[in-house]
């Protein structure tokens, strides 16, 4: 099969390499439709490198069921499947709790753990797969894992009806967090970017209100729309040295900030934030992948429902359709930033 194998930094080839063979009794063989690029996968590429050189990575993606194991019963070959890619040891004191987002050996395929979906098939155990219902189309489906995460932290975020809502970064979490956040109940939700072409489609998917941060002091701007209180929830989700500092100053006194966004240097926080955390007890929770008890969650089966009711969108952030063999050209592109872009699927077996 083809597949795109990953040698180094910035090294990544498009190969014939075997197609996997069912080898434990609950193991389902995929074949890939859809894919999508996260934002991980562009920080492996550029920044940190694979973790096996010549590894298969990618973890977003649906596809079509080919063989099953002998022991598996909740799916069958020719089944439209979503797939979650987390590994949770399902052993550990976490794992046991049902706490699989915390799971304390957690692996990912596309990582050392197991080969991802930028290839024309994956293997991976049935228990990780949800059966589509119609309505659903692949490229929808390839979301579901992001939705997943975004809608975690919405979960950890425990906003409710009424709350006003702060999301800094709109990319393609931040895009489904405003949308979760308006499943959730909240009345406002403030959009902060750097990017217009970004705030446009988040104004297009619920965004009540959208702040450029290169042209107005978001902080202040933020006060003087709730009545000098702040907002409710503040949400991290660029991932940015400056961003994970200045959510600390949004919320009210008593309110929440969620990190979601994953910061790929050092974080400094200068007191004039820090403090924030103790002046107006904040609770500052954390977010890590989008698993909860029964496994792979509540997460997927709201994400499924709420894409079927039209309320979860994925298509109006794809800006890049493309085929597997374009793939080492589009992340040399994203890392040289020659393009703009948003969500890119990368259309395998999807003719």
């Amino acid at each position: 099969m083809k597949a795109a194998r990953f040698y180094d930094v910035r090294d990544l080839k498009i190969e014939d390499i075997p197609i996997p063979e069912i080898d434990l009794d609950d193991d389902v063989i995929v074949k890939v439709k859809v894919a999508g690029i996260c934002g991980s996968d562009i920080s492996k590429y550029s920044k940190t490198g694979p973790h096996i050189p010549g590894e298969v990575f990618g973890h977003e993606f649906s596809g079509d069921v080919i063989k099953v194991g002998t022991n598996v019963e909740n799916i069958k070959s020719g089944d439209a499947v979503a797939v979650c890619p987390s590994l949770p040891c399902f052993k550990c004191d976490q794992c046991k709790q049902g706490l699989f987002s915390r799971c304390e050996n957690l692996g990912i395929i596309g990582n050392k753990n197991a080969g991802g979906c930028f290839a024309e098939y994956v293997k991976i155990s049935s228990k990780n797969l949800i059966k589509l219902p119609k309505g659903i189309d692949y490229e929808t489906a390839a979301g579901i894992e992001p939705s997943c995460i975004a809608g975690h932290g919405m979960y950890r975020a425990n906003i409710k009806v009424g709350d006003t809502v702060a999301i800094l970064g709109t990319g393609p979490i931040g895009l489904l967090l405003i949308q979760w956040a308006k499943i959730f109940g909240a009345t406002k939700v403030i959009a902060i970017d750097v990017f217009d072409e970004k705030l446009k489609i988040a104004k297009e998917l619920g965004a009540d209100i959208c702040i450029n941060g290169k042209e107005v002091d978001i902080i202040e701007k933020v006060r003087q729309m709730t009545d000098l209180k702040g907002v409710d929830v503040a949400i991290e989700s660029a991932g940015t040295p400056l961003t994970s500092a200045q959510v600390l100053s949004l919320p009210r006194k008593g309110g929440t900030v969620l990190y979601a966004g994953v910061p790929y240097s050092d974080v400094n926080i200068s007191r004039v934030h820090f403090e924030k955390i103790l002046r107006n007890e904040l609770t500052v929770k954390g977010t890590w992948f989008g698993n909860s008890y029964p496994f792979p969650g509540r997460e997927w089966t709201s994400a499924i429902y709420y894409m079927k009711k039209g309320e979860l969108k994925i298509s109006p952030f794809v800006t890049h359709r493309i085929t597997l063999d374009e793939l080492p050209e589009i992340f040399e592109k994203i890392h040289k930033r020659d393009i703009f872009f948003g969500k890119i699927m990368v259309n395998i077996n999807n003719n």
